[in-house]
């Protein structure tokens, strides 16, 4: 029986593209109880809400750096230099800024500054407190001030190397800090991202990893990767069950480790063509 329940008119005017390429959280779990629970079975017996818990922690895991898990948003800087980090976020891919013509500028992460609690202090240098005897913390930090009043992304010294680089003045200089586009860091506790003081009113995109877990709509898999999903989850059951011979579970093991590398690979989707034009030009011919 085909897995298509409507027609191709239907799929056209609905306006649902691509779902035939993933399988939802919730069929894994029926197939996984089908095929692997069960007498006879590699799992005897278990119940559906732990296999349910560790099919979310394999899509979690998988989410992170096999599946296509990445997602986008686009924001104009604000005057104060500083956006939310979006409610899933779990680590970023990549920050840039869009020029006029579209193209993106990728911003370099300020890994030289941060963003402390100011606590205020008193003529004497004293720490102030409240009346329930707590700290006295300013609103903003006079790191945070003077980061967001450069002109560019860079600090002083880095400010240096870039204006004196046409005179050949490259000597220690950092090449991780040799880019004028901007810089930004991420403050983990606020959960806040701060953006350098040339990225006023500009348009930047955020592109970052989700666990996959957010919505009922994302919790998906993708078809190339249904069979890790399955190996994962055998694999975590059997690590937690008591008496499951050591042998059962490194073979499992080996067969995660295995699937999800497959699924990697199924799901970089290099094509060769692609490959060799962006070869084409170097110091080797390629035939094909």
């Amino acid at each position: 029986m085909g897995l298509l329940n409507q027609t191709q008119q239907q799929y056209h005017e609905g306006g649902d593209f691509g779902g035939y390429q993933f399988i939802t959280l919730k069929d894994i779990i029926n197939n996984f109880m089908l095929s692997y629970v069960g007498e006879d079975k590699i799992i005897a017996k278990i119940k559906r809400t732990n296999v349910a818990f560790y099919a979310q922690r394999a899509l979690q895991e998988l989410s992170y750096d096999t599946l296509k898990s990445e997602k986008s948003n686009e924001i104009d800087i604000p005057p104060t230099l500083v956006m939310a980090l979006p409610q899933d976020y779990v680590n970023y891919v990549k920050v840039s800024w869009v020029d006029v013509n579209g193209a993106e500028h990728v911003l370099i992460p300020a890994s030289q500054t941060s963003n402390p609690e100011a606590i205020i202090q008193d003529d004497q240098y004293n720490f102030t407190f409240d009346s329930d005897g707590n700290l006295l913390k300013a609103n903003e930090s006079e790191t945070w001030k003077k980061f967001k009043g450069q002109n560019t992304g860079s600090d002083a010294v880095n400010d240096f190397y870039l204006t004196e680089t046409l005179d050949g003045k490259r000597y220690g200089s950092s090449p991780e800090n040799m880019n004028s586009n901007g810089s930004f860091y991420i403050d983990p506790i606020k959960s806040r991202i701060h953006f350098s003081g040339n990225l006023t009113n500009k348009t930047v995109t955020l592109k970052y990893i989700s666990d996959g877990l957010a919505t009922d709509a994302e919790m998906k898999i993708h078809k190339l990767a249904e069979e890790a999903m399955y190996k994962c989850i055998a694999y975590y059951i059997l690590e937690t069950k008591i008496n499951t011979p050591e042998y059962l579970v490194m073979r499992y093991k080996k067969d995660k480790f295995a699937s999800v590398r497959k699924a990697k690979l199924r799901l970089s989707n290099i094509k060769l063509s692609e490959l060799s034009q962006a070869l084409r030009g170097k110091s080797k011919q390629i035939k094909h």
